[in-house]
């Protein structure tokens, strides 16, 4: 973080801010995408009567532990469900489709459950080249046109942003006022999110080391807009508690697996913990992983609250979106509760 952004640290209690979901529908080793759905839904429901603020759903491709490729689809599983929490996508990624049918589907979304929605936008792919050309065909979109792109989908909502008479119309979509957010996990998004007056997401949970370059980026680059008259910051964290950090450590490491058959470009439904991830890893290996997770916060509930109290202060966060890839759902639950009841204690 810049020396400027150190100055203008002011001490956050988690008690202050929100706390919000991302789901990746996981799909377990022996289960079903049904299952994840229902699980999706049920932890969404969990969440909802534990005070979470939004539950965000994410975009990937051709990942047999992952079921919400068809994003808008599962969000509307989700808002159908519940009745008081935001749901939205973290993130649809936008160069894989076409802005129009973007529009379309978050607009039905917004028609269906008003006040709810959220459309959280990225600009990888979500997947490997080859799934990519699948899901784009003729587009040659390797992310650069991102900004065009976000251009024409926010002009679908509120067509005052283009000059002239706007043809081509999103129905339902146009007028509706559905919240835009920017992702990221490096700085590209992040002077955007800045320059537009846009709120960011940075995902801290799979590249924590461009965590606080990009936040500085974004807050130095954020000029004020009809959205946002001042910088609002959501980082998305890998948190696992437990009863015991003991437990904890020993649910991780399906994350953990999960990681590793990712490096190892072999990727596998989520697999149950083990007892010791040294009888499957590399040293090379485990250095990579334990890098790219090592903001990564797991532990008893003691742990859990001063690993999470100083990450929000390292951060100057105004929101904290958790993910957890616990095999067992009772367990990722029982996660999730532990977390709520840190932040309501103090």
């Amino acid at each position: 973080m810049s020396d400027n952004n150190k100055g203008n640290r002011i001490e956050k209690h988690l008690k202050d801010i929100k706390l919000s979901v991302l789901d990746l529908s996981p799909i377990i080793k022996g289960g079903t995408a049904s299952d994840s759905y229902r699980n999706t839904l049920d932890l969404a429901q969990n969440a909802e009567k534990l005070g979470y603020h939004r539950y965000w759903l994410a975009e990937h491709h051709n990942m047999p532990g992952i079921a919400s490729s068809a994003t808008s689809i599962v969000i509307g599983h989700v808002a159908a469900g519940t009745s008081t929490i935001r749901v939205g996508s973290g993130g649809i990624m936008l160069p894989n489709h076409s802005p129009l049918v973007i529009a379309e589907q978050f607009g039905t979304l917004e028609s269906l459950f008003p006040g709810r929605i959220d459309l959280g936008l990225g600009r990888a792919p979500g997947t490997d080249q080859l799934t990519a050309y699948a899901l784009r065909r003729e587009s040659r979109s390797d992310g650069q046109d991102f900004p065009e792109q976000l251009k024409e989908l926010r002009s679908y909502f509120s067509p005052a942003l283009e000059d002239g008479r706007k043809h081509v119309r999103a129905i339902p979509g146009e007028g509706l006022d559905i919240p835009i957010w920017l992702l990221g996990s490096s700085g590209f998004s992040a002077k955007l999110a800045g320059q537009l007056g846009l709120p960011f997401a940075f995902a801290s949970h799979f590249s924590p080391e461009n965590t606080l370059p990009a936040l500085s980026i974004y807050r130095e680059n954020f000029s004020p807009s009809e959205v946002l008259s001042e910088p609002y910051v959501m980082v998305g964290i890998n948190v696992i508690a437990a009863d015991s950090s003991l437990e904890a450590q020993r649910l991780a490491t399906s994350m953990q697996q999960q990681f590793l058959n990712l490096v190892r470009n072999k990727p596998v439904p989520l697999q149950p913990p083990v007892e010791n991830m040294d009888d499957l890893w590399s040293d090379y290996e485990k250095a990579i992983l334990q890098n790219q997770l090592n903001s990564s916060i797991i532990g008893d509930t003691k742990k859990v609250e001063e690993k999470l109290h100083a990450f929000l202060n390292e951060t100057q966060a105004d929101e904290i979106m958790i993910n957890a890839q616990i095999f067992d759902h009772k367990a990722r639950v029982r996660s999730y509760e532990l977390i709520s009841s840190i932040v309501s204690c103090n």
